[in-house]
């Protein structure tokens, strides 16, 4: 894993998203915390299984609970960004915030949501298999493995 901070002159605050196709995700009676945030392709090669995204959540607002199966790299640009990580069976807090970049591996389970003023979010993830991420239950088990397609057309 990979962590590090981009200097402020590098980072792209008040980034013009309005070009943006965004996908949205709201509340979902399977989960028990508020579900706010959207995602917009910015690129995708099906050949390398590759796909680079924004992710932008509301104030205090959740993604889905989920395991990214391949090595993703991501970078803070705008807000904080909380991460919970299941580690040996404990939970790991940490807060990301704007100009943090990282490079993981895949494979943990993770919950990711934005701090009071919201969060954007760059991504690129790299498929496993074909699968892009798992959408996960409260008690980690499996309830979708999200392929490559599904998400570049926004389906979880």
């Amino acid at each position: 894993m990979t962590n590090s901070k981009v200097t402020e002159s590098t980072v792209l605050s008040d980034f013009d998203t309005s070009a943006i196709e965004w996908i949205h995700f709201e509340e979902d009676s399977r989960f028990d915390y508020p579900i706010n945030y959207s995602i917009g392709i910015l690129g995708a090669s099906p050949e390398e299984g590759t796909v680079d995204f924004l992710g932008r959540w509301a104030p205090n607002a959740y993604c889905h609970r989920h395991r990214h199966l391949g090595a993703t790299t991501s970078l803070i640009l705008e807000g904080e960004q909380h991460t919970v990580e299941t580690i040996n069976g404990e939970a790991v807090h940490s807060v990301r915030k704007a100009g943090d970049y990282a490079q993981k591996p895949g494979g943990e389970a993770h919950m990711e949501y934005a701090g009071a003023e919201g969060s954007l979010v760059f991504f690129s993830m790299k498929a496993v298999d074909g699968k892009i991420f798992e959408v996960l239950a409260n008690d980690e088990s499996v309830l979708k493995a999200t392929s490559y397609e599904d998400f570049v057309a926004g389906t979880l």
